[in-house]
């Protein structure tokens, strides 16, 4: 089912204190340096891409990231390690997202960003529809798990034939003016994004890559010194179990809500000892 998820009744103390955590770590990075900010900000991203990928079992080479980082940042990091063309495609997105965060989110911006992340058309043996939303030509968009013959059916997205409509409501959704906090459509846009799952691969990341980009717009800042995607890695477990729970339910979006806020805090909570740390 990819209806519009239902509003949470109400996530009250969790989305004060994620704010107020968020505003203490805007304002104590504020006062830094700007080379202390420019260093902040790539290694957050930097982390932010490996994690996010990681997520999904691919391990990319962490000096190929910052490099590919620091160039488009133009920040001086000394010699830079060549980036394959699969690190390239994964900065190019998640930079698009959060340093672009203020332009509309539309179906071509996202047949750019799955174009990004497989570059050559193909996941493994896998041929990507680039330029399209997923088709059933292979049978319907399952998510599994376990050895072949005993495979786990985590979700089953919806039909192919409904993904141009449930996407038009989506990025209407999206792009409209906020009617509640932006901090909690960033959740909201990413499960609502993910049970679409209009892609046949690329999903996740993308789906992370909304939420940051609604994060940013939370800040109104392309800044980035915390890594959702990290916090979500040490958490992965959690994370698919609340996301199975829900789709597999009534789309009532609390308890993945109370996670998500959660896991957000944690990750600012997390941002901010390390930088307590260095400081000291």
């Amino acid at each position: 089912m990819a209806a519009v998820p239902l509003e949470p009744r109400d996530p009250g103390e969790s989305l004060a204190a994620v704010r107020h955590r968020q505003g203490r770590l805007l304002g104590h990075m504020e006062a830094l340096g700007f080379a202390l900010r420019q260093e902040a900000v790539l290694k957050t991203l930097t982390e932010d891409v490996l994690k996010s990928s990681e997520i999904e079992g691919e391990k990319l080479d962490a000096e190929q990231v910052r490099s590919s980082i620091a160039r488009r940042l133009g920040v001086d990091i000394g010699a830079l390690k060549p980036a394959g063309g699969g690190v390239e495609g994964v900065v190019e997105m998640m930079l698009d997202a959060t340093r672009r965060y203020e332009q509309p989110l539309t179906e071509d911006r996202l047949f750019g960003w799955l174009a990004s992340l497989f570059p050559t058309g193909r996941s493994s043996m896998t041929r990507i529809r680039v330029g399209a939303w997923r088709d059933d030509s292979t049978g319907p968009m399952q998510v599994v798990s376990g050895p072949l013959g005993r495979e786990r059916v985590h979700y089953q997205g919806p039909a192919a034939a409904r993904l141009d409509r449930e996407m038009r409501l989506f990025l209407d959704w999206f792009n409209a003016p906020a009617d509640t906090d932006e901090v909690l459509k960033a959740g909201l846009a990413h499960l609502w994004f993910v049970t679409i799952h209009p892609f046949g691969d690329g999903n996740g990341r993308i789906a992370r890559a909304i939420a940051d980009m609604a994060l940013a717009r939370s800040e109104k800042s392309s800044q980035r010194f915390y890594s959702m995607s990290a916090q979500i890695r040490r958490e992965r477990n959690d994370y698919y179990a609340i996301l199975e729970q829900t789709q597999k339910g009534s789309m009532d979006v609390t308890r993945w809500m109370e996670w998500f806020l959660g896991c957000l805090d944690r990750a600012i909570e997390g941002a901010q000892t390390t930088l307590a740390s260095s400081e000291s």
